[in-house]
């Protein structure tokens, strides 16, 4: 990723408050997928003033603006990255709710398999595995 999520919105056009600056900075560092309410707390740890509706539209301006991508991994809430951070899937602990990231060249290269058996040419793709620890 070579800008920082607060110069791409900037080249987009968006106007860039104090408090969005703060947003865009936490999600920048986050090195989780946060909902906006774990966004919300975040924020005013910084900035006190910011309020919970003002994250959820500069959580939604992002994502409208192809700056953020929305995750849902079936607990209810949407959680949000950076969009242009580097391909990874995920598997998600249904007990704990952890989410790890992880890449497999293994996994990539079947995907582009299928794909192509099919005869499409793969541009993308999400892959979510949901499992439990193995006691």
């Amino acid at each position: 990723m070579a800008d920082t999520l607060i110069e791409r919105s900037a080249k987009k056009g968006l106007r860039m408050t104090g408090q969005r600056v703060v947003i865009a900075g936490i999600l920048e560092d986050a090195q989780d997928h946060p909902d906006v309410e774990e966004l919300h707390k975040r924020a005013v740890a910084r900035d006190a003033s910011i309020s919970i509706a003002t994250v959820y539209r500069t959580v939604k301006l992002f994502e409208e603006a192809g700056l953020l991508e929305r995750l849902e991994f079936g607990d209810g809430r949407a959680r949000y990255e950076d969009a242009e951070r580097d391909h990874h899937d995920h598997l998600i602990d249904m007990q704990s709710g952890e989410i790890i990231e992880f890449v497999d060249p293994e996994i990539e290269e079947l995907q582009e398999r299928i794909a192509k058996r099919l005869g499409y040419k793969l541009k993308g793709h999400r892959l979510e595995l949901y499992g439990v620890r193995d006691s």
